[in-house]
């Protein structure tokens, strides 16, 4: 009995390795890998170089998990990552397998992993990227990749490819990635805020959708490393199609009350929840009532603490509208902190459509309604509600 398990346990390790290879001459086949990983922005930017690659003369595929995991193909369509079992890192091999198949010569790829030991595996077994990027490295997922900051640009570290190039817009934490980056032989490249604010006004008009320019300097960093000249790497980066989950700006006439929705809710770690906020007022300084939408998730009671206590924009909302099985946890952590529980309205257990009923209440005759804290849950819904019934000079 023990030399039969004996025998079919040295037969699986045979075959897995030699799937391994298998899957290794592949990524072979592939000349250029980009693996994309971060806090923040990771779809976007992963999205931004794809099109970018392809709208300049190489043919490449992308694929983000982002709101919604999709495959991106080099005309620009999309389909659904199809997971029976629910989301799996195995599923980067498909990947690479149908990039090969439509004659990828770039493949653009976000990291699926949360876990320290997982950033390693996905790059070192499944993507040994050419050129890899960590987009920032913020306070999210602190009960696995924390306790703070710097643990998490560590723990971003595991996916820095050896003998590569690496491009970050981190500051911060830039010198734990250098050093990272020193210890495997890789180049980094580091866009700063000269690079950033290089990126003007006009550089944004030309895209469908509200993107930061922290991401296009980024990509813009990474192009020009490809030698593509910035005025055909900006007008490419403008074909990009938004991630479902981007930042979006809708304004609805509903009714007599004029209310504009900005969806920030795929920003869920404090500093950048209050970069949307900010951003959404500064583009609208004329609304009259402010209203912060939080969607709260008991499963991530962590984020929700941070943004209770780490930030205190939200104290200038006038009203808080509070929906998810999380809110009981932020309603506690505000009212604590001083903020008024009559200006808070509880959408806990509603229907989306009772959600968007009870916004539209709040928000009176003219208002600037924010949505922030997850998309996941009823988020990509309330965010669809607004959009469906924005005017339709501003639908994407």
């Amino acid at each position: 009995m023990l030399e039969t398990m004996a025998l079919l346990c040295a037969g699986m390790v045979g075959v897995g390795c030699i799937e391994q290879q298998r899957h290794l001459h592949r990524l072979g086949a592939i000349p250029t890998r980009i693996h994309v990983s971060g806090t923040r922005g990771k779809s976007s930017v992963t999205r931004l170089i794809a099109a970018g690659l392809n709208g300049c003369g190489t043919r490449a595929t992308g694929k983000t998990t982002g709101t919604l995991a999709r495959m991106i193909y080099p005309g620009g369509e999309e389909l659904p990552i199809h997971r029976p079992i629910g989301p799996n890192i195995i599923e980067q091999k498909r990947v690479v397998q149908e990039s090969l198949r439509v004659h990828a010569k770039a493949l653009v790829v976000e990291c699926m992993a949360l876990q320290p030991f997982y950033h390693w595996l996905c790059e070192d077994k499944l993507i040994r990227a050419t050129h890899g990027v960590i987009t920032n490295a913020r306070a999210d997922h602190l009960d696995v990749m924390g306790p703070g900051e710097r643990e998490v640009a560590q723990t971003l570290c595991g996916m820095i490819p050896v003998k590569g190039v690496l491009f970050t817009a981190e500051q911060v934490h830039l010198p734990i990635i250098q050093e990272a980056c020193q210890d495997r032989g890789t180049t980094c490249i580091a866009v700063d805020r000269h690079d950033v604010a290089a990126i003007h006004d006009a550089d944004m008009e030309g895209f469908s959708y509200l993107e930061h320019k922290e991401n296009v300097a980024l990509v813009l960093k990474i192009l020009d490393h490809f030698h593509i000249p910035r005025d055909k790497a900006i007008k490419a980066l403008w074909t990009t199609r938004p991630d479902p989950g981007a930042m979006s700006e809708h304004h609805l006439s509903f009714f007599g009350r004029e209310i504009i929705f900005v969806n920030g809710f795929a920003a869920n770690d404090p500093q950048s929840t209050a970069m949307v906020w900010d951003a959404a007022l500064k583009r609208n300084p004329g609304s009259h009532r402010r209203v912060g939408i939080f969607n709260l998730r008991a499963d991530r009671p962590t984020r929700t603490l941070q943004l209770a206590r780490d930030v205190d924009f939200w104290m200038k909302a006038d009203r808080l509208v509070l929906m998810g099985d999380g809110s009981y946890l932020f309603a506690k952590e505000a009212a604590h902190r001083g903020y008024n529980p009559a200006n808070m309205v509880f959408a806990d257990s509603y229907t989306v459509e009772q959600v968007f009923e009870r916004i539209v209440e709040t928000c009176g005759s003219r208002a600037l309604a924010v949505g922030m804290g997850n998309i996941g849950g009823q988020g990509l819904d309330l965010v669809r509600y607004f959009r469906n019934r924005s005017l339709p000079e501003d639908s994407p």
